[in-house]
């Protein structure tokens, strides 16, 4: 059996079994550094692909207030909130409440890394590793020639074909130096169904969020970051993670075996592009 098989095999019989609930494998989210409470819905995106470094956000009185200032020339983000209009004090009575109709309001922020005199706190779950690179796995990287441009920052993994281009947070912020890679490979393999490259229907067409399309594509991207950690020989540090997604997502479909092995041949296609398998593969212009 060659290494996509041996992989397969290897998710099904932990498919079979039950697997761990999936958990995103790296630390850090967008968070109020008074509160210490995270951006939630909408503000998580909305911060979480800023190009900073600190997971902290403040607004300017909030800075103000702890002795600090904002750096000359930083820019605020936003973030959004529900305001009930009405009455809403302790008056009000409930059926007065339930009838208020919502108002979207905003206010800006900063990000600590925007602001002077200010510590950050001393936040346990930020720890980060000591990030070695693994060489198997930067080979993969490396062989993948007509790759989308790549960049670190923000606290989102992504890939934006509209630019074709792959956001990873830093290295140094994930479980391990093999869960980075697994989730590097996750998105890069969706960027090889840009229409430039594979032109994969569930990539290339409009798919909204929970969509068939939608978790096919996720399926063929886990899949395919599994085989080419089956390359590097490091899927048994993230075999686990990689099968509880895609049972996230496999439960959508009635047929699930049929749609694995689906889902199975993409991926191999989608491996075998970033490896540059396919000496006689045509590129779309």
């Amino acid at each position: 059996m060659n290494v996509y098989q041996i992989i397969t095999n290897k998710i099904i019989e932990q498919l079979e079994k039950g697997c761990v609930p999936w958990h995103r494998p790296w630390s850090g989210t967008p968070k109020n550094i008074d509160s210490g409470k995270a951006y939630r819905g909408i503000n998580h995106f909305l911060l979480g692909g800023a190009d900073f470094s600190s997971p902290y956000w403040l607004t300017f009185k909030q800075c103000k207030n702890k002795g600090g200032h904002i750096k000359a020339g930083s820019k605020s983000s936003t973030v959004v909130f529900w305001k009930f209009s009405g009455k809403n004090t302790n008056e009000a009575d409930e059926d007065e409440q339930s009838t208020s109709a919502p108002i979207l309001r905003y206010y800006r922020v900063f990000n600590l890394d925007q602001c002077e005199g200010i510590t950050a706190p001393n936040d346990e779950t930020s720890k980060q590793i000591d990030f070695k690179p693994i060489e198997a796995a930067e080979n993969i990287v490396t062989a993948y020639k007509d790759a989308p441009t790549l960049s670190h920052k923000g606290f989102r993994a992504f890939y934006r074909p509209s630019s074709d281009s792959v956001q990873m947070p830093q290295p140094e912020s994930f479980d391990s130096e093999e869960e980075y890679y697994s989730t590097l490979f996750h998105e890069l393999s969706h960027s090889v169904g840009h229409p430039k490259r594979l032109n994969r229907k569930s990539m290339s067409d409009y798919c909204p969020f929970g969509s068939t399309n939608y978790s096919k594509e996720e399926l063929i991207a886990e899949m395919s970051a599994a085989f080419l950690c089956g390359e590097a020989k490091i899927e048994n540090k993230t075999i686990d993670n990689s099968a509880a997604y895609i049972e996230s997502w496999i439960r959508k479909f009635k047929d699930k075996p049929k749609m694995l092995i689906l889902a199975a041949a993409q991926a191999q296609k989608a491996a075998d592009y970033i490896l540059n398998k396919n000496q006689d593969r045509k590129i779309n212009p």
